[in-house]
């Protein structure tokens, strides 16, 4: 037995990432198919890269009642705001994670053997698909997140981005260990040539 998503049996027990399983009855292989668009509950994701809170997330799951539990799978889609960690500008990245997770009745043989972060549970008849999401969509996302493959970073002299400088951008650079030398010597360049000019003035 199949049926659509419906959640208006228990208005504000079936709604976001929260559903309602007891339409759905314990019976194996009743199903329901979930289609919705909610707001994120909080910000999903890593340092540097995550879904916003109230960023929209599409939903198109699938609900099957099995012996030990509700089976959860589908996709989610929605779109991850981040940081590049090369040249520090924001930039926005599609997610899209595939589910498949098993919510374990209340004493069943499954709740009653797996520890507690070992599997989600069915509690009062609902499933909530937040920390299921938090933790495919941390596995999905980059540690180091990047604007496109080829970011080019920022010039490590000035803090440009190098893909908006000048073609050939660089910098002059000394050996520190000539620098005072150097300084030296220009400073003390001028002081002979006008030693001579004055001489001359001097003779003229």
């Amino acid at each position: 037995m199949s049926t659509r998503d419906s959640s208006t049996s228990r208005p504000g027990r079936d709604s976001g990432l929260v559903f309602d399983t007891l339409s759905l009855g314990r019976r194996p292989g009743s199903m329901r198919t979930v289609e919705r668009k909610v707001p994120s509950p909080s910000r999903i994701g890593l340092d540097l890269i995550a879904i916003e809170e109230n960023s929209e997330i599409d939903l198109d799951l699938r609900l099957e009642s099995v012996s030990e539990g509700v089976l959860v799978t589908g996709s989610v889609r929605a779109d991850a705001v981040g940081e590049c960690s090369r040249c520090l500008e924001s930039f926005t990245e599609s997610v899209d994670v595939y589910l498949t997770e098993l919510f374990a009745y209340p004493n069943s043989v499954t709740e009653q053997t797996t520890e507690d972060d070992e599997v989600y549970r069915v509690e009062n008849d609902l499933i909530d698909l937040e920390p299921v999401l938090v933790n495919a969509v941390g596995l999905e996302l980059p540690l180091q997140p990047l604007c496109s493959d080829d970011c080019a970073g920022l010039c490590p002299e000035c803090g440009i981005r190098l893909a908006i400088a000048e073609s050939g951008h660089r910098h002059e650079t000394m050996d520190p260990r000539w620098a005072g030398l150097a300084a030296k010597f220009g400073a003390g360049s001028e002081e002979p040539s006008s030693q001579i000019d004055s001489s001359n003035n001097e003779e003229k």
